[in-house]
């Protein structure tokens, strides 16, 4: 069954939104309204509308991190993630969690990062050498 995930959150500013989503991230717009506007965040729809952003906090432990927490982000290709790494830290993009390996020679090893949008949403990519080992344990 092939699907493709939606999320729905709240951002304080649309057109700050769209430089953010859209310039910064490369993110194709889609549909919108003056009260949202909606974006393929690789190759899944996020819409943004409205309203005030949810309430985040560094309460999630993985390895030696406090993360965000919620957060949302997505999974790449290792050679993905990396150029997109490469694009957001040319865009002076500040990290809450620089980009890194971790679990390094252990099932689930992988890159990631972490920062957030202009609204404080919170976002994490990670980056696995092969997809088919999201799950290992």
């Amino acid at each position: 069954m092939r699907s493709l995930f939606h999320l729905a959150f709240h951002v304080s500013d649309l057109d700050e939104a769209r430089r953010f989503y859209g310039g910064v991230l490369g993110c194709q717009e889609g549909r919108s309204t003056d009260t949202w506007v909606d974006f393929d965040f690789f190759s899944h729809q996020i819409s943004l509308h409205l309203g005030e952003p949810f309430k985040t906090s560094n309460t999630g432990r993985v390895g030696e991190h406090l993360v965000p927490m919620p957060h949302f982000g997505l999974i790449l290709q290792a050679g993905d993630w990396q150029t997109l790494a490469d694009r957001l830290k040319a865009s002076g993009l500040r990290f809450v969690i620089e980009p890194h390996l971790r679990f390094a020679g252990q099932p689930g090893e992988q890159w990631t990062m972490f920062f957030m949008d202009p609204f404080g949403n919170p976002i994490e990519v990670k980056g696995f050498a092969d997809l088919e080992t999201v799950y290992q344990s």
